[in-house]
């Protein structure tokens, strides 16, 4: 099973985590630099839950931006 919404496909996002040096100009500093960066991963809040799909109960991973709008209906 992925690890995406199954109403609007959102998944993970990647960025970066900086790691600078040096202090900043305003605190009397001659500048901060970037020293290094590692890759990092932003997950979406992902619950799992039963819901109808095609009329049969299925669990999913359903994000709570869509259990928010609720735009699905519950197996029961």
């Amino acid at each position: 099973m992925l690890k995406k919404c199954a109403l609007c496909k959102k998944g993970e996002l990647k960025g970066k985590t900086v790691t600078r040096k040096g202090q900043y100009k305003s605190k009397g500093g001659t500048g901060s630099k970037i020293s290094r960066w590692t890759m990092r991963r932003f997950l979406p809040n992902l619950q799992k839950m039963t819901i109808l799909v095609n009329g049969h109960p299925k669990k999913v991973y359903v994000c709570a931006k869509c259990i928010k709008k609720g735009n699905f209906q519950k197996a029961r």
